[in-house]
């Protein structure tokens, strides 16, 4: 089993939700955070003061995934997220140990 975190842009989140349905993955959860990579920050005027803005905004993916499922699950989430501008975002890929679904004690790629 796996857990796939992805950062991707805000306005991309029901796009890759959507492609992750569609090949089966039912649950997402998703974090509304704050970060910067390459494409740094940017600057914006508010009332008449220019200040910078380092951080901006992004939407953490966090998809639980059985191994036969992952190599999909990355395709499907790089497709949907992709713009083709600085600042589409990453994919973490880390191993799970034990999932436990706490409603039914379901544990392994059952409780996925």
């Amino acid at each position: 089993m796996k857990l796939i975190t992805a950062i991707i842009k805000p306005f991309k989140m029901d796009d890759v939700r959507e492609a992750l349905s569609e090949i089966g993955v039912a649950g997402v959860t998703a974090t509304e955070v704050k970060g910067f990579g390459r494409q740094k920050g940017h600057t914006e005027l508010y009332r008449g003061a220019e200040y910078v803005v380092d951080f901006l905004p992004k939407v953490k993916l966090e998809i639980a995934v059985a191994d036969e499922v992952l190599e999909k699950a990355i395709d499907a989430i790089i497709k949907a997220a992709n713009t083709g501008k600085i600042g589409d975002g990453k994919i973490f890929v880390t191993s799970l140990e034990q999932v436990i679904r706490i409603r039914t004690g379901e544990t392994g790629e059952d409780a996925i």
